[in-house]
């Protein structure tokens, strides 16, 4: 059986999902041999952010595996030509995509607005997948939060959700990872 070309991976805030990842990023590097690469979609705009981010970067730097970390924060189909055949993509993550994506841009938030960052995102995956030898791509689950309090919060959790369920639909596996304990969703293993 081909290993999947299209991961997706879900969990909570803190749920282990980056880790798992990360590993199977890892893992898929020595079996199926590939490049390791991360592309980051984090900006470090406070303590908070610069921690995470730092606590990923320390991450990928244990151990014997070579990284190649793309910084990435919009517009992520600019770069796919960046990619060969021989490359695992590790794409961290859609939710913080999906902010910088719609806070970027000074513009209300009309539905052809928000179809448009749908499609941008979703293509630029897409495009991403068609030039790499593997893709995993990590969001975080915020559907279990109620979210209709807010219209702005209930606005982006509906278009995540939309993402979501394109970019699941695409994939070869999807896992949600819950206190570190990836659950797979769909697929086979490999």
């Amino acid at each position: 059986m081909a290993p999947p070309s299209f991961i997706f991976i879900t969990g909570g805030v803190r749920s282990g999902k980056s880790s798992f990842a990360e590993k199977m990023a890892v893992d898929l590097a020595l079996k199926e041999g590939g490049n390791l690469n991360y592309l980051a979609t984090g900006i470090a705009s406070d303590q908070e952010m610069r921690e995470r981010i730092g606590k990923h970067q320390q991450d990928r730097s244990i151990g014997e595996s070579n990284w190649r970390t793309i910084e990435k924060p919009a517009h992520i189909g600019e770069i796919a030509n960046m990619f060969g055949s021989q490359d695992i993509i590790l794409l961290d993550c859609v939710t913080t995509l999906l902010n910088n994506e719609l806070f970027a841009a000074n513009q209300q938030w009309d539905a052809s607005f928000l179809n448009e960052v749908k499609e941008n995102i979703v293509t630029g995956i897409n495009e991403i997948r068609n030039t790499g030898k593997v893709l995993l791509v990590v969001s975080n689950e915020v559907f279990h939060e109620h979210l209709a309090k807010n219209q702005l919060v209930f606005t982006y959790g509906k278009l995540l959700g939309q993402i979501h369920q394109q970019l699941v639909s695409a994939a070869d596996q999807a896992y949600l990872v819950e206190m570190g304990v990836p659950i797979l969703m769909k697929g086979m293993r490999s």
